[in-house]
Formats: C-alpha cells, structure tokens, sequence
C-alpha cells in the first residue's frame, strides 16, 4: 500500500521576527511544522529562514492595526501565537492599538478558522496597574478569553537571551561608563526567564500538551533584585562599576527628557513599571501554572549569561580573570 503523508500542521506567528519570535519559530521548526509569519515589513525578516528547512518559514506582510490583514494571515492555520508587542509609543504605535485592539482582532481571527490560539502577555499585567503598558496588556488578556474561552495566556517576567534588550543594554553601558544606574535604589524584585525556555512553553502548548483557559506566569529559577542583576552582569563580564542608587523622582525627570528621543532608553511608562515587582505569584506556584507545572526545568542566568555577554568582556572571550 502506498503511505499517505499527512501535511505538517500550520502555525502563525505574530510577531515572530523579534527576540522572543525567533526563538519560538525555531522550537517549532524543529517540530516539522509549517509557520508562517506575518510581520509588517517581511523583507527584514530573511534571518528567520535559516531557522527551518527550505520553504518551512513563510513571512508575509500583516498589521494587527489592521483588521483585514489579520485575517489573511490566519487563513489555513491550525494554531495561532500572538508575541506582538512594544515597550513604548511611537507614531501610531500605540499600547491600546497594539496590545488590547491587535489582541482582539489576533483572537478573533484565529476563532474564525478554528484554530487554537497562544497568547504572550508579560508578569505585572493588571487592569489597575498605572502603566499604560501594563494596563493594556490585561486588557489584552480580557479580549483574548472573551473570544477564546480555551485559548493559553503565558506572563513570562524579564527575557534573557543572546538578543535581549535588559543585559546586552546595561552590559554595554558598563563598556563605556564607570557607572551603571539604580533605579529607585535598585530594589525592584525579578525572576528573568530564558527565552529558549519560553519557546518551549509556547511549542508545548502548540502540541496541546498545555492546558487552555489558564494563565501562566514564566519565571527562571532565581528571584533577583535589579541591583542583584547588575551585579551578575558585571561579574559575567569581568568589570568593575560603581552601582550608583537613582531615586524614583530622578528616575521620572530623566525619563521625560529620554522619552522624546525616537528609541528612548526609558519612559517615564517603563519608570511606572520598575516600581512594581516582576515575580511569578504565590498562586500560579501553588496551582502549577508555571515552567516546573508544565515539566519545563528553568535555566538560570548564571548558566546562560555567560555564553553571551562574553563579547562585553575587555578582550571578548580571551579576557583573563581580572576585573578591567
């Protein structure tokens, strides 16, 4: 008898040519399935092709602002993941327009199709929270569960990777600078997550291997202070700083004048956000809605800084053990 080959599954995936995106898609490459990647501009996302075998990736061009275009991009798949998101306004890239409206027309259209739906949200979404960002991502969630009863919410706390914008920013600074800021004396408490861990929660509950109708909250093994950060980070690239404690009030004044800058360092948004903790809940522990729940053994940053700030060091991988 002749063998009848069932056609990989497809899998869209908005907002996978960015940090946490190309991480995803390769988890599921190496799945066999289909992707597509709808991006508003698809010819700067060629990096992604690598990833998978030849015709395995497909970006095409969407926008969650618009409606239309989201619903192109679902036509065929049988799950959706929803990773769009910005850290600050710009032009018409607003939070309500990207994280509550883009969430709702996402789920909407993926309800269309009968596909399964992946939603990533971020660890301090409330609908009370001050921070627009943080506000707009609850909404987000609201949307998504009002559309999709069944659909996986993940909250994962700081990312950190080869391509995150937390480490490699303040490992930078500390190339050129005696000091390295702390915001509001550094206090804040947050459980950075690797993204490669991430991806494997999203590919997981592609597989159906997660229960829907939840929402989990993503943290690494550690519960580390912002001033604890900078001190791993300084160890990991053999430097010494002087960690200078930043009052709220200064935080604030520095943020309105970086904010108008095109791609601020800060805002006075993110100042609103740094004040709260970024940890997993008592809850979600206690309920096993978090990695270990899902069978996922975190990584911690000491294992996996090293493998990449390496190039922060003051002779790269050839540094000696001597602080510069």
């Amino acid at each position: 008898m002749t063998e009848i080959l069932q056609t990989p599954k497809l899998v869209v995936v908005f907002g996978g040519s960015g940090f946490v995106g190309r991480h995803v898609v390769r988890a599921l490459a190496k799945r066999g399935y289909r992707i597509r990647v709808p991006v508003r501009r698809p010819d700067l996302a060629g990096h992604l092709q690598p990833l998978g075998n030849v015709g395995q990736i497909q970006p095409v061009q969407a926008n969650v602002r618009v409606r239309w275009s989201v619903d192109r991009a679902v036509q065929g798949a049988d799950h959706v993941i929803n990773l769009v998101a910005i850290l600050h306004e710009s032009g018409r890239q607003k939070f309500s327009a990207v994280h509550e409206f883009g969430s709702r027309a996402i789920a909407e259209a993926a309800r269309s199709v009968g596909a399964g739906l992946t939603h990533i949200s971020a660890l301090g979404a409330d609908l009370n929270a001050q921070s627009d960002y943080a506000r707009t991502k609850a909404l987000g969630e609201k949307a998504v569960l009002e559309t999709i009863a069944d659909a996986v919410i993940f909250r994962p706390s700081i990312n950190f990777g080869p391509e995150d914008a937390f480490f490699n920013r303040f490992a930078g600074m500390a190339r050129y600078s005696p000091v390295l800021p702390l915001l509001g004396g550094g206090l804040t408490k947050f459980q950075p997550v690797y993204v490669g861990d991430v991806a494997e929660a999203v590919a997981r509950s592609v597989e159906g291997k997660v229960e829907g109708g939840r929402i989990y909250e993503l943290g690494g093994p550690q519960v580390l202070t912002f001033k604890e950060c900078m001190e791993e980070l300084l160890t990991v690239i053999e430097r010494k700083r002087i960690l200078i404690p930043v009052p709220w009030w200064m935080a604030n004044m520095q943020a309105s004048i970086l904010g108008l800058l095109p791609n601020p360092m800060l805002t006075k948004d993110q100042v609103l956000q740094l004040r709260e903790h970024n940890v997993v809940s008592d809850a979600a522990a206690r309920e096993n809605r978090t990695l270990a729940g899902l069978g996922i053994q975190p990584q911690s940053i000491g294992t996996i800084l090293p493998s990449y700030l390496w190039r922060f060091r003051a002779a790269g991988q050839f540094q000696r053990k001597s602080a510069a």
